[in-house]
C-alpha cells in the first residue's frame, strides 16, 4: 500500500507538490502519482528524479469512473487532490477517501464545495474514519495555524476576539484566480450550500464561535490599513475555535489584507469590486479567464522573490498578543510546501483521534506546526 497519492499531480502546483513530496519522503516511505494520462504523470516522475527525489509509482484513476477512484483509495492511506476546480471536480475524490476510511487533503479555497462535501460526507467519514482536512495551502493553512499558534500564546478561558491581517508579494495562482471568479458567478448557490450545512452541523455545547465581518480602517496596533477580505479563511479559523477549547469560551475571527496606505486600500477595495462585478458578466469573465489560465505559474526565479506575512492581534483575559506568521512564495512554493507537509503528517504522524471532515488544526495542530517550522516558515510572537 502507498501511504501517500498525488491525484492530479500533472498541473503545475501539484508537479510542484510532486517535487517536494518526492524530496522529502522518509526512508521507507511509498507513493504514487495518479490521473488519465500514463504519459504526462512520466513527466511528473521524471521531475521528481530530475530533484533527486524518491520515484513515485504511477496509477491510472479518473473522476469519470467511480471503480478507479475507489481502487485508488483503497489503495493508499492519504490522498492529496489537486484536481480543480473542485466544485466542479472533486466530489469523486472526496467521496472515495470518505467510503474507503483514509486520510485527504487538498488546496481548494471554494467555501460552496467545502459545505458541500461536508454535507454529502462527513456522517460516511465519520463512520470509516476518515479524516476530510480541506484549504492545506494558503488556503487557510497559515490563517488557521496561525490563529491555533495565537490562542496557545493568550491561554485564555474568556472571550477571544481575534483578527489576521494578510501582506503578501507575489503571484496568485491561476486555480485560485479561477475559483475567486467561480464564487461571485456562484454566490447564489454559495449561500444555499452554506445554509444546507447549518443545518445539519452541530453547534459547540456552552462555547461561541464565529466569523466576524471587519470593517475596513487603520489598525491601532498593526498601523496598516484594513481592508475585509471575502476568502473561506475566516470560515476554517472559526471552525477550528468550534472544536478546539483553548480558543476561548466566546471567538470571534476577523480577517483582513493589510496596506500601508490609504490609497492601496481603496485601489484594492475597488478592484475585488470590479472583479466581482465582471464575473457575474459572461464575456468579461471569460476574458479574465483567460488572461490568467490554470495549470501555469510563474518562473522558479520569480517565485523566489515572493512572500507574505499574516499578523494576528489576539485580546482575550485582559491581554494583548501579537504574533506573525510568515514565509516565502504563497501561491505555488510554500503552498506546495504546505500540502505535502500536511500530508507527510497525517501519514507519519501521532495526530488527534478525529475523524470526519476537520480543519488543519483539529486534524494535525502542533504536529503539523512543528512540521512547517523546520521547513522553514516562521510563526514567531512579535514584541
Amino acid at each position: 500500500m502507498d501511504k501517500i497519492v498525488i491525484f492530479g499531480a500533472t498541473g503545475f502546483t501539484g508537479t510542484l507538490t510532486a517535487v517536494y513530496l518526492g524530496t522529502h519522503l522518509p526512508e521507507g516511505g511509498t507513493w504514487a502519482v495518479a490521473g488519465r494520462s500514463a504519459a504526462k504523470l512520466q513527466n511528473v516522475v521524471d521531475e521528481v528524479e530530475a530533484a533527486g527525489g524518491t520515484a513515485p509509482e504511477i496509477v491510472l484513476a479518473d473522476v469519470s469512473d467511480a471503480a478507479s477512484m475507489r481502487a485508488m483509495a483503497e489503495g493508499t492511506r492519504v490522498l492529496i487532490s489537486t484536481v480543480g476546480r473542485y466544485v466542479q471536480h472533486g466530489d469523486p475524490a472526496v467521496r472515495a477517501a470518505a467510503e474507503a476510511g483514509i486520510a485527504y487533503v487538498d488546496l481548494t479555497g471554494e467555501p460552496e464545495f467545502v459545505d458541500t462535501m461536508y454535507v454529502r460526507h462527513h456522517a460516511a467519514a465519520e463512520r470509516s474514519g476518515a479524516r476530510i482536512v480541506h484549504a492545506c495551502g494558503f488556503d487557510s493553512i497559515p490563517h488557521d495555524l496561525g490563529a491555533y499558534f495565537t490562542v496557545q500564546q493568550l491561554h485564555a478561558a474568556g472571550p477571544v476576539t481575534l483578527r489576521g491581517v494578510v501582506r503578501a508579494a507575489g503571484t496568485f495562482s491561476g486555480g485560485t484566480f479561477h475559483s475567486a471568479l467561480g464564487a461571485f458567478e456562484r454566490s447564489r448557490q454559495m449561500s444555499q450550500a452554506f445554509k444546507e450545512r447549518r443545518r445539519v452541523e452541530p453547534r459547540p455545547e456552552g462555547r461561541k464561535s464565529r466569523a466576524v465581518a471587519g470593517k475596513p480602517g487603520k489598525d491601532p496596533v498593526l498601523g496598516y490599513y484594513l481592508l475585509p477580505m471575502p476568502t473561506i479563511d475566516p470560515q476554517v479559523v472559526a471552525r477550528s475555535g468550534a472544536a478546539l477549547d483553548a480558543y476561548g469560551s466566546d471567538f470571534r475571527y476577523s480577517h483582513f489584507a493589510g496596506t500601508k496606505t490609504l490609497r492601496y486600500a481603496a485601489g484594492g477595495a475597488l478592484g475585488v469590486g470590479l472583479i466581482g462585478v465582471a464575473a457575474t458578466i459572461p464575456p468579461a469573465r471569460n476574458l479574465l479567464k483567460s488572461k490568467v489560465k490554470q495549470g501555469e505559474g510563474p518562473s522558479a526565479s520569480r517565485r523566489e522573490k515572493s512572500w507574505f506575512t499574516v499578523d494576528f492581534v489576539g485580546e482575550g483575559d485582559g491581554r494583548t498578543v501579537h504574533t506573525r506568521v510568515s514565509g516565502g512564495d504563497p501561491g505555488y512554493t510554500e503552498t506546495a510546501k504546505m500540502l505535502a507537509e500536511s500530508a507527510l503528517c497525517l501519514a507519519f504522524d501521532d495526530n488527534p483521534a478525529v475523524a470526519g471532515q476537520v480543519t488543519t488544526a483539529q486534524a494535525m495542530g502542533d504536529n503539523l506546526l512543528a512540521r512547517l517550522q523546520a521547513a522553514g516558515m516562521s510563526f514567531e510572537v512579535v514584541d
